[in-house]
């Protein structure tokens, strides 16, 4: 459900973030060609939205985001302009400069895991990287690689595809800066959660054109439990899944016989349990604090 902002207009509810454009009041105009986005404590997995959602995840979303942006900001520009956003959504939301978003997801893996193992078995190589025998599930990659992906309408996955496939959509010098910011926020990132203890095993980045400098801008979250697979670096053990920071819980109910949710069907998944919520809760808080050292009341 989405709130009624002063100064604000809803135009857009996603999976998890509701967008709003300024209502022409001098407080929201002044900020110029704007969106205020909203994380919300929504929650989703396998292309469903899910009831209930997480509480506080939408602030977790946000200030983690923040936290990163400013890690980041000698590497690449990106669209927050103000955290001076009306109450109701206070810690939630940000004011960020409306871009023009390029259609594609920039991926980077350091570590193989999903899709990404999933084509690995079959082909050897992931979105046409080669790479060498004998990895299993948690192997870490010789060297991060950028394995970009389509953008799926909602409800829809989204879809690994080679290079050449974004060279064909923005042209090859853009694609070149995509994977070259891609991979440098990812290198950057990794380090830091290192030495914190914590594995990034891969990550989804978008970015866009800023409209008024012209510049490639990191928009949308950067590098939260929703967007990027953490994982403790001391239970990392390759060839079973990893423990992760994300609503790894989440997932693992829906899949599970205590579900009894057919994820083939047409139904929509039940409702999450209590506990399944609280402990997905503690590990997107745990998560916060143990990348930034802060500590976080929601």
């Amino acid at each position: 459900m989405t709130s009624h902002l002063p100064g604000w207009t809803h135009t857009y509810s996603g999976k998890v973030r509701d967008l709003y454009v300024p209502d022409g009041s001098p407080s929201t105009a002044a900020h110029g060609d704007v969106v205020l986005v909203v994380a919300s404590d929504r929650v989703s997995a396998f292309d469903h939205v899910l009831d209930p959602g997480i509480p506080g995840k939408g602030v977790v979303l946000t200030q983690l985001s923040l936290w990163w942006f400013e890690q980041l900001a000698d590497l690449v520009p990106n669209h927050v302009v103000s955290t001076d956003v009306p109450a109701q959504v206070a810690g939630r939301a940000m004011v960020c400069r409306r871009l023009e978003m390029f259609p594609v997801e920039c991926v980077a893996r350091g570590y193989l895991t999903g899709s990404g193992l999933a084509e690995y078995r079959v082909s050897g190589s992931v979105t046409g990287i080669p790479l060498p025998a004998g990895l299993v599930d948690g192997s870490r990659l010789p060297e991060p690689i950028f394995t970009p992906a389509t953008k799926a309408e909602l409800g829809e996955h989204d879809e690994n595809v080679p290079f050449e496939t974004v060279v064909g959509v923005v042209g090859a010098d853009t694609a070149a800066t995509l994977r070259e910011l891609t991979l440098a926020v990812y290198g950057r990132a990794e380090a830091i959660a290192r030495e914190r203890g914590v594995i990034l095993a891969d990550t989804k980045l978008e970015f866009g054109t800023d409209p008024t400098t012209g510049a490639i801008t990191l928009g949308d979250e950067v590098l939260t439990p929703d967007s990027s697979r953490f994982w403790p670096a001391d239970l990392w053990q390759p060839g079973r899944a990893q423990a992760s920071f994300d609503k790894q819980f989440v997932r693992d109910w829906l899949t599970s016989p205590s579900s009894g949710w057919d994820r083939a069907s047409d139904s929509p998944p039940p409702s999450l349990p209590t506990d399944v919520v609280a402990r997905t809760r503690d590990r997107y808080l745990d998560a916060y604090e143990r990348l930034t050292g802060a500590s976080l009341t929601v």
